[in-house]
Parts: C-alpha cells; sequence; structure tokens
C-alpha cells in the first residue's frame, strides 16, 4: 500500500489519494457489471422461457440474433438513462430551492453558534444586511450547492432504484400487486437507505458551511484546509 501512495505522489493519504481510490473502484464496479449484465439477462430469460432457452451458449446466440447486440445489456442501458432523468431532475430543483434557502440558512447557522448574534429570524435578517450587505446571505451558495446537490442526486436516484430493486428482486411482486402495509415498508426502507447514502456524501460540505458562515474561514479552500 504504501508503494502504490509513492507511486501516486500522496504518501500521507488524503483527498487526493481516497479520491483516486474512489475513482478506481467505481471504473472497477462499472466494469464488472458491464460485463456480468448478459449473463444476467440470459438467466431471467432462462427463468421465465427454460425451453427456448436451454443453456448459456445457445440461450445468448438466440438473445443476440433475435434482439441484436443491445438486447445483452438492456438493463445498463435503462438503467443509465433512468439515472440522469433522476440526477438532472433532482438536481435541477436543488440549485432553485437553495437560492431560496441560503438567506435563512446563513442567519440560521449563526444564531446557532454564536449566542450574541440574534435571538431569531427577525433581528437576524437586519443584523446581517447591516455587518455584510446582501452577499453576506449567499457566501455560503457554493459549498450549500455543494452539500446539497450531491445529497439529493444521490438520494433520489438511490430511493428509485432501491425500491426497484426491493419489489424485482425481494418482494417479486409489482407495487400493484402488494398491500398498503408493504408499499409502505418498501418506501421506508429505501428511504431509510438513501437518506444514509446521502448523508454520507453530502457531510464534508456541510462542515465546510458551518465554517465560511461563522468566519472560521474566509474561502472554500481554506474552510477545507482547516477542517483537514
Amino acid at each position: 500500500m504504501s508503494d502504490f501512495r509513492t507511486k501516486l505522489g500522496v504518501e500521507g493519504g488524503g483527498l487526493y489519494y481516497y479520491g483516486i481510490c474512489t475513482a478506481g473502484g467505481m471504473f472497477s464496479a462499472g466494469a464488472t457489471h458491464l460485463a456480468v449484465t448478459p449473463l444476467d439477462v440470459l438467466k431471467v430469460n432462462m427463468q421465465v422461457n427454460p425451453i427456448k432457452f436451454h443453456s448459456i451458449a445457445s440461450g445468448l446466440n438466440i438473445l443476440w440474433k433475435e434482439e441484436g447486440p443491445s438486447s445483452l445489456w438492456r438493463d445498463v442501458l435503462a438503467n443509465e438513462r433512468q439515472s440522469v432523468v433522476f440526477f438532472l431532475s433532482s438536481a435541477s430543483a436543488q440549485v432553485f430551492a437553495d437560492v431560496a434557502l441560503c438567506p435563512f440558512e446563513a442567519v440560521k447557522v449563526r444564531v446557532q453558534t454564536q449566542p450574541d448574534f440574534a435571538k431569531g429570524l427577525s433581528d437576524g435578517f437586519p443584523k446581517l444586511y447591516a455587518r455584510e450587505g446582501i452577499m453576506g446571505f449567499y457566501k455560503g451558495l457554493p459549498p450549500l450547492w455543494g452539500r446539497n446537490l450531491p445529497f439529493s442526486m444521490i438520494m433520489f436516484t438511490t430511493f428509485e432504484h432501491s425500491v426497484d430493486f426491493i419489489y424485482r428482486k425481494l418482494v417479486q411482486r409489482r407495487k400493484e400487486e402488494c398491500s398498503r402495509i408493504q408499499q409502505l415498508g418498501v418506501t421506508c426502507v429505501a428511504g431509510y437507505t438513501a437518506g444514509a447514502v446521502g448523508t454520507l456524501v453530502s457531510n464534508p460540505a456541510d462542515n465546510i458551511v458551518s465554517s465560511l458562515y461563522n468566519k472560521k474561514a474566509n474561502t472554500v479552500l481554506q474552510a477545507y484546509e482547516r477542517r483537514s
């Protein structure tokens, strides 16, 4: 491991090293999934129509001839299109929501962490405007986007894929065929999973937002260095 870090020029670890490890893990997992998807597609067809698809070799050959090469990766293509839609829709909604939220976030953080600043929003807004002007309300907008955009994109995408996975792989029934209690259970499990993953991704940016608002740092880079 130390030799690997030396080659990368990140002897002491740090963000760059873990970023490379993350990218390597994503690439490895993606390549593996891409390689085994044809087998998963064939497996489902063998379960549904075992007479027609009676072996791996003949089954792959039938899919290739009847439906074309893309049929072997239809799951990947479908999931990719869905993920793009989830990412873009959640990101666009969050961008506008954060513009409206940012002034309230600026005052809230100061009220929570600076006891002498203000008692609440009513006196916090005019005091912040008098001290820092209109830009004081939006100083934390970039890191706020850095926190909320990944959270929303990852959370909504994880939630939708989790719901789909639970119904297809675990419950093995369509949503319409399940009772309301079962549907609620699926939604809760998917929601807990999505929330945990989203929080894990967005937590570092949350710390940076707090540092900026409390004047422990003047820039995002300075906040990151102090938190590190």
